[in-house]
């Protein structure tokens, strides 16, 4: 049974930084690409960043490059995603996918097949 878990959300100040982890259980991360997707309140779904299973080369969605950091452990089967200089416009549910995704797919849903719950950022101004 395939079981992603995200866990790390919470409420945090403007500029602060927050690690969000995802877990897998029933799939080795290091076979699959990952991803990092957020919902906000009366919004789509959106891409946040994704790495490779091969070579772990990553990709950033342009509002938050430069500030978040998508990484894997492979000892520990997880994938982090550190956020540094939070801005109010980050808050959101946050979750984490993996997939079968190549370079057309892996920024959007339709790229993944495995879905954790959601983890709730909240940035306070």
């Amino acid at each position: 049974h395939v079981q992603l878990q995200a866990s790390g959300g919470g409420l945090v100040q403007a500029g602060g930084s927050l690690r969000l982890a995802c877990a897998a259980s029933g799939l080795t991360f290091s076979s699959y690409t990952t991803g990092w997707f957020r919902q906000a309140p009366g919004k789509e779904r959106e891409f946040v960043a994704t790495i490779r299973a091969s070579g772990g080369s990553t990709y950033y969605s342009d509002s938050v490059k430069g500030r978040f950091t998508i990484s894997r452990d492979r000892a520990k089967n997880t994938v982090y995603l550190q956020m540094n200089s939070l801005k109010p416009e980050d808050t959101a549910v946050y979750i984490c996918a993996a997939g079968r995704a190549i370079m057309s797919t892996s920024t959007t849903p339709r790229g993944y097949n495995y879905w954790s719950q959601g983890t709730l950022v909240t940035v306070s101004s």
